[in-house]
């Protein structure tokens, strides 16, 4: 059985991926703070059939991501895939009125959380020349929103670390993505749509919800599942979208190559 490592997996994306590969097959080992929500994660997932255990872990704590891949190791057995999805929002507003270190707090909880499981996870990976790395980024990481400048600066410079990193182990049989799970009712929109601050310097977001265009957790899931499989490598560093026609992806891989698309880019005149 393959093993998968999801953090942030307490609620919200991160239980929806958990419960999508479960199904799928894999043994899932989440991690997050919560030991409470873990729980509840792994209870969910043993009631359907799969298997599942809790590694509470913060994150941005590199000895205790250390002990959690080593306990994951000895309990469930080597890691084939990592979905790296903790995340926080982050300060909403003018960068002027944030309190600069919560706006630091969510590039630690957002880049360098997660930069701290690839490392751990890697070694075992590149040892045995095999492995994949999902990295959740955000359609925000691509684009410029104002007054949301950490959540954005933070997936911005996640997408990036996702190419330069597909493209120094790809002679190791390992494949690396970053993928955007589109907008999903989670606890973290909900506080962009309802908080102060979100009313506030949000008010294009509720919009998403009212025409239509946020979607249900099992379609980001299903790419992830999709990705996981190994069908898509040939598309190792590119940042995916559940709106993609995947297969057509694959298809066109050398001219995606070619163009350097699906990365990002500065365009000039």
């Amino acid at each position: 059985m393959k093993v998968a490592v999801v953090t942030g997996g307490r609620r919200g994306l991160g239980r929806a991926f958990a419960q999508a590969l479960a199904a799928a097959g894999y043994a899932v080992a989440v991690m997050a703070c919560t030991k409470a929500e873990l729980a509840e994660t792994v209870a969910l997932i043993e009631r359907s059939g799969g298997k599942a255990s809790a590694f509470p872990a913060d994150v941005t704590d590199a000895a205790a991501v250390d002990r959690a891949f080593t306990d994951i190791e000895r309990s469930l057995g080597p890691v084939d895939l990592l979905v790296n999805n903790a995340g926080v929002v982050g300060p909403l507003g003018p960068f002027t009125q944030s309190d600069v270190g919560a706006w630091w707090r969510t590039l630690e909880v957002n880049l360098h959380g997660q930069i701290l499981c690839a490392h751990s996870a890697l070694p075992g990976m590149i040892a045995r020349r095999g492995g994949r790395i999902i990295n959740i980024a955000s359609g925000g990481g691509a684009t410029m929103l104002p007054y949301f400048s950490a959540y954005v600066t933070s997936k911005t410079a996640f997408i990036r670390f996702s190419e330069c990193l597909a493209f120094e182990v790809k002679d190791r049989g390992i494949a690396v993505f970053a993928m955007g799970p589109g907008t999903v009712r989670t606890a973290m929109s909900e506080y962009s749509l309802n908080s102060p601050e979100g009313r506030t310097w949000l008010p294009w977001f509720r919009d998403v919800f009212d025409e239509g265009r946020d979607l249900p957790p099992e379609r980001p899931a299903e790419l992830l599942v999709a990705l996981a499989s190994g069908k898509a490598d040939v598309l190792s560093g590119r940042y995916v979208y559940p709106a993609d026609d995947l297969d057509r992806l694959i298809e066109e891989a050398r001219e995606i190559e070619t163009r350097k698309v699906y990365s990002l880019q500065v365009q000039r005149l």
